[in-house]
């Protein structure tokens, strides 16, 4: 039985990771070990921030693709979409409607694509 899944992300700075998703997503910091891993939660899921080099190149390419490493499905995504536009999240893809649902990608810092659906 699966009780958790917590992608890894690679980041260049954790301080810097560990405050955009505390403080601009709400997430919540679980620990924190030393100065190079971290996990962070927010209604039952989570991810992991490891101190490392990610591929540049690889982000570029995501974000040129609207390639997504996580989507969040949430319940109210118009009111989400307009607090992290108060934020001034980088923005990825605007809220728009799709045949499955409302939808809109960030990005990170590191240049992560997270997507939210309703």
């Amino acid at each position: 039985m699966l009780k958790k899944m917590s992608p890894q992300l690679l980041v260049t700075n954790l301080d810097q990771a560990i405050a955009f998703y505390t403080r601009k997503l709400g997430f919540e910091l679980e620990f924190r070990y030393e100065d190079f891993y971290a996990g962070i939660t927010k209604d039952g899921c989570s991810i992991h921030l490891k101190l490392g080099k990610p591929n540049i190149e690889e982000r570029k390419n995501k974000r040129e693709n609207n390639d997504l490493d996580i989507v969040f499905s949430i319940d109210d995504v118009e009111t989400l979409y307009t607090q992290l536009l108060k934020e001034s999240v980088d923005i990825v893809q605007p809220l728009c409607e799709q045949p499955y649902g409302r939808e809109f990608y960030i990005a990170d810092p590191e240049g992560y694509i997270i997507a939210f659906l309703q």
